[in-house]
């Protein structure tokens, strides 16, 4: 359902030629078959990854290594953070990540995974000793700040906005190495399943000489149809460009439209 909102907004902007590569579809066996998936990355400048399936074979997890740590650029969105838990290169890439996808034995990264990373005092804190492993609010507006204002990405943008019925993923764990947190939301501990905290919503990542954007936001449930609220709220329109832009060349020329989201009111295509 999202790869072709995903799709229609990247070449909407003009900047960039687009080549889906899907998975095979699920098979009846307990050990799922990915041996025909072996996507050629060096032939692009990024890798836009909408994906929380099935793990790749082997030669093509070496080959996506390779490809992001030689400077292919990275775009993880929502959902894919939860994939591939066990797979230490990737957690390295993404940051932080949240529950299991479809690897058998992971529900959620454990404390084990790594620390929670945090928003306090104006820094970046990593908090690996309070318990607590990924949770959400139910989707709803969320305020989202600018903890980053001269990253590329973020250069242009309103100081806070708010983001249209979305997932607000919280309590993501991993590594958390070279991030630098773009953009931070909260949703208060009075509401269910609410941390209180300033979540790193956006993120950028510098794993090798490759640059990874790891945008959480875009939820989009099984028996959703479009129009899909998060994924045509402006500023994830925006964002997703910019983002890929960014991963793929370092720099971003996509402005920031007139519709673009303000503090009191959210901006839906």
């Amino acid at each position: 359902m999202s790869s072709p909102i995903v799709r229609r907004h990247l070449e909407d902007s003009g900047r960039f030629a687009v080549t889906v590569a899907t998975t095979p579809a699920k098979g009846a066996a307990p050990n799922q078959d990915m041996s025909s998936f072996a996507p050629k990355f060096s032939d692009y400048q990024a890798v836009v990854l909408d994906y929380e399936g099935f793990e790749f074979a082997p030669p093509v997890k070496q080959a996506f290594v390779d490809y992001v740590k030689n400077g292919g650029g990275l775009v993880v969105l929502h959902a894919a953070d939860n994939a591939f838990p066990g797979w230490a290169e990737y957690n390295e890439m993404i940051g932080v990540g949240g529950w299991g996808g479809f690897t058998p034995g992971y529900a959620s990264r454990t404390q084990a995974a790594g620390p929670k990373i945090r928003w306090r005092d104006g820094r970046m804190v990593l908090d690996n000793d309070t318990p607590g492993n990924a949770q959400h609010p139910s989707p709803h507006d969320f305020l989202m700040t600018v903890r980053a204002p001269e990253h590329p990405i973020m250069k242009g943008l309103p100081p806070a906005w708010m983001h249209a019925n979305d997932e607000l993923y919280s309590n993501l764990r991993g590594p958390a190495r070279n991030v630098t947190i773009l953009a931070t939301a909260t949703a208060p501990a009075s509401m269910p399943n609410g941390t209180g905290e300033h979540e790193p919503i956006l993120m950028a990542i510098a794993y090798g000489k490759g640059r990874v954007f790891h945008d959480t936001l875009g939820h989009v449930g099984a028996t959703q149809k479009e129009p899909i609220v998060p994924m045509n709220s402006v500023d994830y329109i925006v964002l997703l460009q910019r983002g890929t832009e960014w991963a793929a060349t370092g720099a971003v020329t996509i402005p920031v439209p007139r519709d673009f989201p303000a503090a009191d009111k959210t901006s839906v295509r």
